[in-house]
């Protein structure tokens, strides 16, 4: 009797035994683990925008020409310190008589000018009052006519000198006077060619010794 029970249970079907736990592997642990980000991926979302090509400051420069007409009469001005400089030149152009072919082109305006009387202060007054003192004029043009009186000005002081002192003819008095005739009359030159070329150029000259005079009286 004992017998019958045991072989039911070799007859009933051997079903297997479940285990107790079943065995972790990694893809259940990670599943399980909570969403932390990665410690060296940044969490904010940055979008990268476009580089725009940096804008370079834009220079714009004025310039205001100088009209042709203040121009030639700033130019004119000059002119007049220049014809009545030349007698300083007398002592150099004898010694150097190539110089004169320099002047040849000038000589027919400059015998019109010493053929009319009292042409230097006819120019002189005429220079001052018309142009210097006349509002209507821009600076640049008073200014240079300013400039090319004081330096007329100028050149009637070696002439008083001259005759207080009467160094003759002869001696060391003449030598010093020659020297010196001949370093007013380079002056007068480099002056008016200076001042020349920047009046025509629209520039304005500034004369040694006569810009600072000339800026006073305007």
């Amino acid at each position: 009797m004992a017998s019958i029970p045991l072989l039911r249970l070799s007859l009933h079907r051997q079903t297997p035994l479940k285990p107790l736990h079943q065995p972790y592997s990694a893809a259940s642990i990670t599943a399980q683990l909570p969403n932390f980000p990665h410690p060296l991926k940044p969490t904010l979302q940055i979008s990268p925008r476009p580089l725009r090509p940096r804008s370079r400051p834009s220079i714009t420069m004025s310039y205001s020409a100088v009209p042709a007409t203040e121009r030639l009469i700033s130019a004119a001005a000059y002119c007049l310190p220049f014809f009545n400089g030349l007698q300083y030149g007398r002592f150099l152009l004898m010694q150097y008589p190539a110089l004169g072919l320099v002047l040849e082109p000038i000589l027919p305006i400059l015998s019109l000018y010493r053929s009319i009387p009292y042409a230097s202060f006819v120019a002189f007054f005429a220079l001052y009052l018309g142009v210097v003192r006349n509002p209507s004029f821009s600076r640049f043009v008073r200014f240079n006519s300013m400039q090319a009186v004081v330096l007329d000005v100028l050149l009637v002081v070696p002439l008083l000198v001259n005759r207080i002192f009467n160094p003759g003819r002869a001696g060391v008095g003449f030598r010093l006077m020659v020297m010196g005739h001949n370093a007013i009359f380079v002056f007068v030159v480099a002056c008016f060619l200076y001042s020349l070329g920047f009046c025509i150029l629209g520039r304005t000259p500034y004369l040694p010794f006569v810009a600072d005079a000339a800026g006073r009286q305007l």
